[in-house]
């Protein structure tokens, strides 16, 4: 056995350079309806990434098998995969009036622990404006299952984030070099 070479995790995915980030609360943990903070980001894939969503669905199948012993149902039998909570959902069911969101799948991610951020160069963001919904990048994730308080299903880790490029803000607020791009309004300071 080679020494050098290191384990495959079957469960981890890189996801492709067009996958846009929302609801990204990278910098700080953030609780949703009472739950413990976390840090978490929405991946927003591209439909036409068939890479990165062929390599979702074998992570998620990989997660099933390895760790069917989580998603017993009270002792009883493994549900199908059909029927668990599933990590990838369909933007187009979910978000058909946000055209953002059209023609996409999107994949929910959070960490306990904050996720490290780099740009293209590999070198570390420290500006929290330059991580921002809207952004594109890869992202290292990984899935694992969970059987908690009745409900079971497979979940999605958030390991790192590789901001790729920029994308329109999908905060709604618009940036303040698009406020003051012109000075159409005259000087406001006479």
């Amino acid at each position: 056995m080679n020494k050098n070479v290191k384990p495959v995790n079957s469960m981890k995915v890189i996801t492709g350079p067009d996958t846009r980030w929302s609801y990204a609360n990278i910098w700080e943990p953030k609780s949703i309806n009472d739950n413990a903070s976390k840090y978490s980001v929405s991946l927003i894939i591209p439909k036409s990434d068939t890479k990165t969503l062929t390599k979702i669905q074998t992570a998620i199948e990989a997660t099933y098998k390895e760790d069917e012993t989580k998603l017993e149902d009270n002792g009883k039998s493994v549900p199908t995969l059909t029927v668990i909570n599933p990590p990838l959902r369909d933007d187009d069911t979910e978000h058909p009036d946000y055209p953002a969101y059209a023609g996409r799948y999107f994949v929910n991610a959070n960490a306990t622990s904050s996720p490290g951020n780099m740009d293209v160069n590999r070198n570390p963001i420290l500006t929290r404006s330059e991580v921002y919904s809207g952004a594109y990048g890869k992202a290292s994730i990984t899935f694992y299952a969970f059987n908690s308080s009745g409900s079971h299903g497979i979940a999605c880790g958030l390991n790192n984030l590789q901001k790729v490029r920029d994308g329109k803000p999908l905060s709604g607020k618009a940036s303040v070099e698009s406020n003051f791009a012109t000075d159409e309004d005259g000087n406001f300071l006479d």
